[in-house]
């Protein structure tokens, strides 16, 4: 569904699970293979056209001492591999039934595959690859992702030209398909201020030949602003954290969007959609009375009795343009009326006979 609606221009959310359905499973006291269907489902019924989830585990992933790089006021767990060790615990067989899962329920699967191994055996579930903003670096993965020869989406936050256009010489090296570049900030949340939303607009003058994107984390807003003005700017992919619950402490809870914020987001590009239009420059069918009316048309100033040669003085230019329009009138002057012409009748190429 993402290469399906990119290909025709069409708008993309994606909602990112990555791994809250741990907290979920916890918080409803069920199975975290329950959760993760539940939260695929509600996604599913808000519109949203794809899920992504996050593969790995903590000890292919970061050093045992690694630095957190989120609020933690909001997640307090200093360090990453602590963090990543509480929701590695999926593998091949639960991504295997989440993929299935997710044909059943009509929504295109994915996940982020953060080491060699999950790429492997992510590749038969999915259609697109994800690298992540934390493997824009990564060359030897980012070369063994693209031998895949499947489209990629490229998350780029915290990063400058020469890391995009190297990583894309990279996937170019061996691989042709769409590339979706995601602007993106690494900073979780993304305060408002920071969110740097005309990088999209660099985004599409420097890499024309890519689909330009955008991987939200800053807190959802009521009217959904942040990821609005990112589409009104060139971003027709959008990925946002997902959430059942929001005040949910810890991990990617609180800056997701939750069923209610996803449908609001949807409304909201549609309508964006809805007034944009089709951009060619004609007169629309709705205003096509309203130019008639509108428009004006060569009236009579004054009485012009039959026989009368046309003069610019006898005429002036009013509402309604059901009549000869005025670009026209140097067509009449000379010309003589075949009839008598009343003052403010409209005038029309039939009243007067060639000099």
């Amino acid at each position: 569904m993402i290469v399906e609606r990119t290909a025709k221009g069409q708008f993309v959310l994606i909602a990112e699970i990555g791994v809250n359905y741990y907290d979920i499973a916890t918080q409803r006291g069920i199975t975290a293979m329950e959760a993760a269907m539940l939260m695929i489902r509600e996604a599913k019924d808000a519109g949203v056209h794809a899920v992504k989830f996050q593969t790995y585990k903590a000890e292919t992933l970061a050093v045992r001492n690694s630095p957190s790089y989120w609020d933690t006021s909001e997640e307090e767990t200093t360090t990453q591999f602590e963090l990543f060790r509480k929701f590695d615990h999926f593998g091949k067989t639960e991504y295997q039934e989440l993929s299935r899962f997710c044909a059943e329920v009509g929504i295109e699967f994915f996940s982020t595959a953060f080491d060699f191994d999950s790429a492997d055996y992510l590749d038969p579930l999915m259609d697109v690859y994800k690298i992540s903003s934390s493997d824009l670096n990564n060359v030897p993965f980012i070369r063994h992702l693209a031998k895949k020869n499947k489209p990629i989406l490229l998350s780029v936050g915290a990063s400058d030209a020469a890391e995009i256009d190297r990583a894309l010489e990279v996937i170019r090296e061996c691989n042709n398909q769409m590339v979706v570049l995601l602007h993106c900030v690494l900073e979780y949340p993304t305060p408002a201020e920071h969110a740097n939303l005309n990088k999209i607009t660099g985004l599409r003058e420097r890499y024309p030949g890519c689909v330009i994107g955008y991987s939200d984390h800053t807190k959802p807003t009521e009217n959904c602003d942040i990821v609005k003005t990112a589409y009104n700017l060139g971003a027709t992919v959008i990925e946002k954290h997902f959430t059942l619950d929001k005040t949910l402490p810890g991990n990617d809870h609180y800056h997701a969007m939750d069923p209610d914020d996803a449908r609001r987001i949807i409304a909201g590009i549609d309508f964006i959609d809805k007034i944009r239009g089709s951009g060619e420059l004609h007169c629309l069918s709705s205003e096509r009375v309203a130019r008639q009316n509108a428009r004006r048309s060569v009236v009579a100033k004054v009485l012009i009795p039959k026989g009368t040669c046309v003069t610019e003085e006898m005429l002036t230019y009013k509402r309604p343009g059901q009549g000869l329009p005025p670009d026209k009138v140097r067509e009449i002057l000379g010309m003589t009326a075949v009839l008598d012409i009343a003052e403010d009748a409209v005038l029309s190429f039939d009243m007067f006979i060639g000099s």
